[in-house]
């Protein structure tokens, strides 16, 4: 049944805390801008106190800020305490591997909710959808570490709850390409979407610019590789061959690393990387770490097995290849000397093919699901010892009733690519979906769905003035605005404010109320939003006194060409200007106070903080502390510090003076290291482990006598 994946769960559970850490750094430097007493959408107005206990506050709201006024805080306060205890908890985990523990993940993952709950526009985002439940399916593959003083082994029933970020792999992907074609977007249809996305995506990266240079036939065969990666290649997912499972890896890993290099789209490509190692075995894991098995060399000829597996191996290759030519044309053209590709099937017939396939593709992965809990079960019955034995059926049952009603409850979501699916769905199971939706534990994905800006990108503008006369463009620190401004790196720092003025140019501004607070908010010249603009107050042009008057304007943007030249400064960017956006206003205009009035945005006064509470002035100077540097520079020296840290302590292990490693053959039965004594007991006490001895009847439960006895059958 080969060893089971503790590897691939440990670079899992490391990867997810790094996302956290991301996430929860990220949202801390901008929540007095965003949330904060004189931000752009306070906190507090969704809060609101009833009549209601805290317990069944929690039950229809469920956030932990319910508790911020008995430790003295208000809203904002609450949500900064929050974001701290996910930094320190997210860096405790990323660095200590005991921390990577059950307890706290369940901690973290309350946390992000709990925020998530108040977050609002700024937070209704699919990738604070995903890492929730990652992170709620973290609580279920974590073992228990805290809690038991022996080093945490490998549970049979672990390999059964980590399938579920596998299921979840795929649903992201699969839905992901999907919705491209459902969506019946001219652009993906035309595979002409790429022609357009580098530069209309919210914050391109500079090499955006250098791939929207690239030839139109290889923009257009790079939609086709989007689609086999996306909707071809998930189901190999669930394949019993490993390889096959490795090719799927890789290719999610590449097209992951393509999309972080030509933008700016914080932890959500890191964190579906951390997904797909649930696709990766215990062996190759080993590999990268310098410590994969030795592999026997091949005999001849090869045995049965062996051929058909690489007989099938090549068939499906081949498959997808056909699949790819069939489907999408693909055609030599030798006198133009480029490979030409169009989509060769309608619609309806996708339609059709989507309709055949959502149900079975459910049924492989039940399969799939089958078969680990089948494993799992005999590993339970492999343990040594009675007592041991039924611990581990108790736990496999558990779990494993636990990992089938995620399964049936995420199915829900999932068949949202096909409504016709979703009502042959069993009514209880909807049911149970809608009793923990608010919960966010599972989600519908689907990225990309429309390609937007064909005609040009739309960019908005402000411009502030203290005489109405001459106007003076506002530029903020990310998104595109002065056509020689260098596009921004910023990854994987989300600057939210940022996003969602690209969402706002794609509408009428009375379709995003938020936008009217903002301008409000700058006309008051309110520091913590501005530093949502720019940190460094001096690139600010209002920064000594605030505008009096304030507009906005749409421009359309688009990249320039190779060929492109000007005097001067080279530009990035051209653009042309469409209409006015927002109309000319100032503090008290009727305008301005209508809109506030409209949505709700009009300022109430909020209650005092205690002046004498110990915590509201921890949290007041470490905003004083961390004011002065930018999302981008917090998360790269926490990152900094953590492999600071983790290259101390593998140097640290390291003996002094030990010579050069040589190949291990093995120790002789009677030798100290057999017996587990000798100079190097303490740094060789877990090999076995690390080698895969001990597996089935020996490890499975971490029993020492299982331990030995796997020594003495060796």
């Amino acid at each position: 049944m080969g060893d089971p994946p503790r590897r691939p769960r440990e670079l899992f559970l490391a990867g997810l805390a790094a996302a956290y850490l991301a996430a929860f750094a990220s949202l801390y430097v901008q929540i007095p801008g965003l949330y904060g007493r004189d931000g752009i959408l306070p906190a507090r107005r969704v809060l609101r106190l009833s009549g209601k206990g805290l317990w069944e506050q929690l039950r229809d709201f469920p956030t932990l800020l319910w508790l911020g006024p008995q430790l003295g805080l208000d809203t904002e306060l609450g949500m900064e305490l929050l974001c701290l205890l996910g930094v320190v908890g997210s860096f405790g985990a990323l660095v200590f591997e005991r921390l990577r523990d059950s307890l706290v993940f369940a901690l973290l993952w309350g946390l992000y909710l709990s925020l998530y709950q108040v977050g609002q526009v700024f937070l209704y985002f699919q990738w604070d959808s995903l890492l929730l439940e990652a992170g709620f399916l973290a609580v279920l593959v974590a073992p228990l570490r805290l809690l038991t003083w022996r080093p945490a082994s490998w549970r049979p029933h672990d390999a059964v709850t980590f399938w579920l970020v596998r299921w979840l792999l795929f649903r992201l992907m699969f839905a992901s390409g999907v919705v491209k074609l459902s969506s019946r977007c001219p652009t993906w249809w035309g595979l002409t979407a790429l022609t357009y996305h580098y530069e209309t995506q919210c914050i391109p990266t500079p090499a955006a610019w250098f791939a929207h240079q690239l030839p139109v036939w290889l923009q257009k065969l790079s939609v086709v590789a989007t689609y086999v990666i996306e909707i071809a290649v998930p189901p190999l997912f669930f394949a019993p061959l490993r390889r096959l499972r490795l090719f799927a890896f890789y290719s999610q890993v590449l097209l992951q690393i393509l999309i972080i290099l030509t933008g700016n789209y914080n932890f959500f490509n890191m964190l579906t990387i951390v997904l797909a190692f649930s696709l990766l075995d215990e062996e190759h894991v080993g590999r990268w770490q310098g410590r994969g098995k030795r592999r026997h060399t091949s005999a001849w000829p090869p045995s049965l097995r062996s051929l058909l597996s690489t007989l099938l191996e090549l068939s499906t290759y081949s498959l997808l290849l056909y699949w790819s030519v069939q489907c999408f044309g693909l055609e030599v053209n030798w006198e133009k000397k480029l490979l030409d590709s169009k989509v060769a099937f309608t619609y309806h017939e996708f339609t059709m093919w989507l309709r055949a396939v959502t149900l079975p593709l459910v049924g492989l992965a039940f399969l799939s699901l089958s078969w680990e809990i089948l494993s799992a079960m005999y590993r339970s019955a492999c343990v040594r010892g009675c007592f041991w034995k039924l611990w581990a059926t108790l736990q496999w049952a558990v779990f494993t009733t636990a990992t089938l009603g995620m399964f049936a409850i995420s199915l829900v979501p999932f068949t949202y690519i096909d409504y016709e699916s979703t009502g042959k769905l069993w009514p209880g199971i909807h049911q149970m979906f809608s009793a923990v939706e608010r919960f966010q534990v599972v989600n519908s994905y689907g990225l990309f769905r429309r390609m937007t800006g064909v005609g040009g990108r739309p960019e908005v503008v402000l411009e502030g003035s203290y005489d109405k006369q001459s106007w003076t463009e506002i530029e903020f620190m990310y998104k595109p605005g002065n056509v020689s401004g260098v596009p921004a790196v910023v990854a994987p720092h989300q600057p939210r404010l940022d996003w969602q003025m690209w969402f706002l140019a794609l509408g009428h501004h009375s379709s995003s109320p938020w936008f009217t607070s903002f301008i409000h908010r700058l006309l008051q010249g309110k520091r913590d939003v501005i530093r949502l603009v720019q940190v460094d107050e001096s690139r600010y042009p209002f920064s000594a006194q605030p505008p009096a008057y304030l507009r906005a304007q749409l421009y359309r943007y688009w990249f320039t060409g190779s060929t492109d030249s000007s005097e001067g400064l080279a530009p990035w960017w051209r653009r042309q200007h469409v209409q006015e956006f927002f109309p000319s206003v100032s503090l008290g205009d009727p305008t301005l106070e209508d809109l506030l009035s409209q949505h709700g945005m009009k300022d109430k006064v909020p209650l005092k903080r205690s002046a004498d509470a110990v915590l509201p002035r921890l949290l007041l100077s470490l905003r004083q502390l961390s004011r002065p540097f930018s999302g981008p520079v917090i998360l790269w020296s926490l990152y900094l510090l953590v492999a600071t840290i983790c290259l101390l302590r593998a140097l640290g292990r390291r003996p002094r003076g030990s010579a050069p490693p040589t190949r291990h053959k093995g120790a002789r039965r009677g030798d100290p290291a057999e017996r587990g004594g000798g100079e190097r007991n303490g740094l060789r006490r877990r090999e076995p482990e690390e080698k895969g001895e001990g597996r089935g009847r020996g490890a499975a439960d971490g029993h020492s006598d299982g331990v030995r006895g796997s020594r003495k059958r060796k």
